[in-house]
């Protein structure tokens, strides 16, 4: 049934941006994601998706299809006690084995889902994490400062991605020259 293949699996890259825009800092992946969905020239080779706190259903979507993307990108946010702001990226093994199988608003995805996506599916998977600098106990939307500055250079880490990979892929075949 490749006639119903989801855009988030049909692009070779796959941006989800992930958190709760309600808590402060947690909407770090979903205001990357709105950035890049907002940007006149995405590149066709990115599906953004603002997954907010759904992107487990999404990554159920793409483990089950016949079709994936050969990259997942999950920008996301989280207290690691680096300086706020910072962006760094995690392997997936340095996600506490306690939450192989939570998520909550201060932690990064299903992890287990992860670890299936790049070891049996052969999707390369990368985690663009923001540190925090807080995030609130009740609700109180909007990115303190130095998160909502690191927005932009997320966004240019997503796109200088989709730059590398537009390089690496092949190229369709020339045409052969007409018969004269």
């Amino acid at each position: 049934m490749t006639d119903h293949i989801p855009e988030c699996c049909a692009k070779p890259i796959l941006v989800l941006g992930c958190g709760n825009v309600l808590f402060g800092d947690d909407g770090f992946g979903p205001a990357v994601a709105r950035r890049l969905l907002a940007s006149e020239n995405l590149p066709e080779e990115l599906c953004v998706i603002d997954a907010g706190t759904a992107v487990r259903q999404i990554l159920f979507n793409v483990v089950l299809s016949e079709r994936r993307p050969r990259k997942i990108i999950v920008v996301d946010a989280m207290d690691k006690g680096f300086k706020p702001g910072e962006l760094f990226r995690p392997s997936i093994e340095s996600v506490p084995l306690n939450k192989l199988d939570d998520f909550s608003v201060h932690q990064l995805p299903t992890s287990n889902l992860l670890y299936e996506l790049r070891e049996l599916c052969g999707v390369d998977v990368e985690l663009i994490v923001c540190q925090v600098r807080d995030i609130p106990e009740r609700v109180s939307p909007g990115l303190s400062p130095p998160v909502g500055a690191a927005v932009s250079t997320a966004v240019d880490m997503i796109l200088r991605e989709a730059r590398s990979l537009r390089c690496e892929m092949p190229t369709a075949p020339a045409a052969a020259p007409p018969a004269g």
